[in-house]
């Protein structure tokens, strides 16, 4: 059974042409016009699937449209065309502090942040220990979130993303963020979490990571996907391909 599909979903965004001369302003805001723009296609067509229990990560060079396509994934962005479908509870960290509210105390953003994948008070309570134990912050849990390092939010974030029993979890490079020992504690993690026939999505400049943790990879290039497959095939065809003269 298909977990994630995807199927041909499109992207664009409007970009605004360089400075223009005063002039050429007013001449916009009398002359009805509001400037001119360019589209820039992020996405062209994705289509791909992910099944139940597999662990698949996303690679392509910087602009390859890899955190668009997990935004829309996650629904934090709605494509212009195509199709999502997500079975299963979903638990995302995507970028540094998403999901979070930088006046809330550590407590109150668990809390805030279980309601919102459907947990009641009570069940909340009932993970709180666990989320903080593995957080590593517990001597700020009561402290506003905007007193954290960007390392200590992202520890709370991904400790709350993992303790609430997740069908689908998705994750967008911030595990480089935090010291070695958080980063094997989150590998590990990850790995238990594979174990129990969950459902895995990254976006990672580690390859070693990736080989490790994943089943297949969808390679993307100018919001294109130029392979799906094995990962370590994907990563061949795609360190061949950057080999080659420019």
């Amino acid at each position: 059974m298909n977990v994630i599909t995807c199927e041909n979903v499109w992207k664009t965004f409007h970009r605004r042409s360089g400075q223009k001369l005063f002039r050429d302003h007013l001449a916009s805001w009398f002359g009805g016009g509001d400037g001119e723009s360019h589209a820039f296609h992020a996405l062209k067509g994705i289509s791909f699937q992910v099944a139940n229990g597999e662990s698949v990560a996303v690679i392509g060079s910087n602009g390859a449209g890899k955190s668009t396509l997990l935004s829309i994934v996650t629904g934090l962005t709605q494509p212009d065309k195509g199709s999502v479908q997500i079975q299963g509870r979903v638990a995302a960290l995507l970028e540094l502090g998403s999901g979070f509210h930088p006046d809330l105390t550590g407590r109150e953003n668990i809390f805030l942040n279980a309601a919102l994948l459907g947990f009641s008070e009570k069940q909340t309570r009932g993970m709180f220990d666990a989320i903080v134990e593995f957080s590593g912050v517990k001597d700020f849990i009561d402290e506003p979130l905007r007193t954290y390092s960007s390392g200590m939010g992202v520890r709370l974030a991904f400790s709350v993303a993992v303790n609430v029993d997740p069908e689908v979890l998705i994750v967008d490079e911030v595990l480089a963020v935090g010291d070695q020992d958080f980063q094997a504690k989150c590998h590990d993690r990850i790995r238990d979490f594979r174990r129990a026939g969950k459902t895995f999505l990254c976006v990672s400049h580690s390859k070693q990571m990736l080989l490790e943790l994943c089943d297949r990879a969808v390679w993307l290039d100018h919001g294109e996907v130029v392979m799906c497959g094995k990962i370590a095939n994907v990563f061949e065809a795609y360190e061949g391909r950057a080999a080659l003269p420019k």
